[in-house]
């Protein structure tokens, strides 16, 4: 029988603009008075300052090892166990980690979000609810040339490069096979109200008390 008193954790999972974090953030505003924290799993990309810019361009980021799972392991532990931790900050310009890093404390409800959420067994074991989220390639694609254009600074040439060269690749040998281990797969390639409403009875199934708030309420 799960014990009720513990933290839920749950892993959201899925390709390069499927419409995880979007679908996370949601969450987060509708459990926000219950006490939600998340982890990104971008901020647990493996520190390459030791290699020069060049070397730095040719890491293959998307590949499943590209993550530092042992320590993204043990903040996970620490989290569910009621134990605040520091979370990296992950420079993406210099691929590199910063000095600082954010306290993330203990909360009721823990989200796990990330390309490789569902990868590694060892993260995979503390999930309660494991969630794989989809979307038509094309939207993928459209999606991520939007973020990395606008907000990380990237030129387009070099996103479609990486997309084709490891990106597209990389998700069809480390990603898409993760989607056997969730509980629930959503479809994110239109609108994500039913994709809310399905994790959602996924949450009460599990833990009934765990019961969505007003939405306008936490926003307002």
């Amino acid at each position: 029988m799960a014990d009720s008193t513990r933290s839920l954790l749950i892993g959201v999972a899925g390709g390069t603009g499927s419409g995880k974090t979007l679908l996370t953030t949601t969450l987060v505003a509708r459990y926000a008075h219950i006490g939600v924290c998340i982890i990104d799993q971008d901020s647990y990309y493996h520190d390459q300052s030791h290699l020069s810019p060049e070397e730095r361009t040719k890491v293959n980021f998307d590949q499943a090892s590209a993550i530092d799972h042992p320590l993204l392991f043990d903040h996970l532990q620490r989290l569910i166990a009621g134990q605040a931790i520091r979370k990296p900050r992950y420079d993406f310009a210099t691929h590199s980690r910063q000095a600082e890093s954010d306290p993330v404390y203990p909360m009721p409800l823990i989200i796990l979000e990330g390309l490789f959420t569902l990868w590694d067994p060892k993260c995979r074991s503390l999930m309660d609810l494991k969630v794989y989220v989809e979307s038509d390639a094309d939207i993928r694609f459209i999606r991520r040339l939007r973020r990395d254009t606008l907000e990380r600074g990237r030129t387009v040439e070099s996103v479609v490069v990486q997309y084709l060269t490891t990106v597209r690749p990389m998700h069809k040998l480390y990603v898409e096979p993760t989607r056997t281990y969730a509980d629930i797969v959503v479809d994110n390639s239109d609108r994500l109200d039913a994709a809310v409403s399905i994790v959602e009875r996924g949450i009460r199934e599990f833990r009934p008390v765990l019961a969505p708030g007003d939405e306008d309420a936490v926003k307002g």
